[in-house]
């Protein structure tokens, strides 16, 4: 397969490439709706009993592209979230691979994840506050329920990264592995899922993302009554503007 995003089937692993390394893999909608053709594939096949979530390149993924959001493209796909995949993860269990920045966006895909394996040098971070968007696919819902109360509030109003080092002391991040090897991490966890029984392990994993409200629908739609505004302001706009053109936004507050 050619395109924004790649896919391979190899020992019941299918494996998902973020495949736009020129843009930090970043989500433009035309990667969103095909990472939602790779996702309704593998749900399908009986020959795919684990996923794993990757980016080509250096980074795993920047999030969603600004500057498609500044010509008024959305990365978002109704009832399914960011990249289609945030609001409604897939049946089968997720495991994402971390090489370099999982930023926004990109964090937020990791977090929809239901395991993280990531190299000893990624980094993590929700920066939306920064250029005056709110981190509405799942990072500010997610996130809480991850890290301890006032360690998610830090990174959710600085904006400030976390590295990989900290996330996997906090359990957030479940394998370390040495830089470049977070894909064949990834594959080496998904291959002991992989050989136990499909049905069993789909629900084990619905009753465990239940059990801590992981993908809360009822959290979902309080929160866009929240955030849409904030995604059809005026500073939305120029943050997203003011990093196209490199330059420091000017808030209105408005």
């Amino acid at each position: 397969m050619t395109g924004p995003v790649l896919s391979e089937v190899s020992d019941g692993v299918g494996v998902i490439t973020l495949d736009r390394p020129e843009a930090k893999n970043a989500i433009d909608k035309a990667t969103a709706e095909a990472m939602v053709a790779v996702l309704d594939d593998f749900a399908e096949r009986d020959d795919v009993a684990v996923l794993v979530l990757t980016g080509a390149g250096s980074t795993f993924c920047a999030g969603m592209d600004l500057k498609a959001f500044a010509r008024g493209e959305t990365p978002a796909i109704p009832g399914r979230g960011l990249a289609g995949l945030t609001e409604a993860p897939p049946a089968k269990p997720l495991i994402a691979a971390v090489e370099g920045w999982a930023l926004a966006g990109g964090f937020e895909l990791a977090l929809s994840a239901d395991l993280i394996v990531a190299a000893r040098d990624a980094r993590f971070g929700i920066p939306e506050v920064k250029r005056g968007l709110v981190a509405a696919g799942g990072g500010v819902l997610r996130l809480p329920k991850a890290l301890p109360y006032h360690r998610a509030m830090e990174l959710a109003l600085t904006g400030d990264p976390m590295g990989a080092e900290e996330a996997h002391r906090f359990g957030l991040v479940t394998t370390l592995t040495e830089p470049g090897g977070a894909l064949e991490g990834a594959r080496a966890l998904a291959a002991r899922i992989a050989v136990n029984g499909p049905l069993a392990v789909q629900v084990t994993k619905r009753l465990v993302a239940g059990a801590v409200r992981w993908t809360d629908p009822e959290a979902v739609a309080h929160q866009r009554t929240l955030t849409d505004p904030v995604f059809r302001s005026a500073d939305a706009l120029e943050g997203a503007r003011a990093f196209a053109e490199k330059r420091a936004p000017v808030w209105t507050g408005r």
